[in-house]
């Protein structure tokens, strides 16, 4: 299985098992945000959604790894930022240094690297983008 697509599931169910990120939105963490047939979002804010990834292999001797970057985006229509960084804490503190168990391949770690808070251009909602960095073992591809 995709070492990306394996920790997003597990990021996915801990966000939404986290207390502190359900307190704030609920069960709407979205793969794909819903949207009307004209593409304006439809989905109750404040959420979350998985946002962009990279994948970087990085093996050593005997091991075969990828490194992984890893976005989370939330989205809030409250005025100012209290509740987006609110939402933000919630999650970094949820998954930083979490330790997920994979079902195929092996985290090895996962740390929280930065956030960036933005105000769109309708002047009301904001979002912030959270940014991870993992390390995960694979399975050693067939010879």
């Amino acid at each position: 299985m995709s070492p990306t697509l394996e920790l997003q599931g597990a990021i996915t169910a801990r966000l939404k098992a986290a207390s502190a990120v359900v307190a704030l939105v609920g069960s709407r963490v979205y793969d794909h945000v819903p949207r009307s047939p004209d593409g304006a979002v439809t989905a109750q804010m404040p959420f979350v959604a998985h946002s962009a990834s990279d994948e970087v292999q990085n093996d050593a001797d005997c091991i075969e790894a990828v490194d992984v970057t890893y976005e989370v985006e939330a989205w809030s229509d409250k005025p100012g930022f209290v509740e987006v960084l609110r939402i933000a804490d919630a999650i970094r503190r949820s998954l930083h240094r979490y330790e997920m168990t994979l079902s195929t391949n092996a985290l090895v770690e996962l740390n929280h690297v930065q956030t960036r808070k933005f105000r769109d251009p309708d002047g009301v909602t904001s979002h912030v983008i959270l940014e991870f960095a993992a390390t995960i073992e694979t399975p050693e591809s067939p010879a």
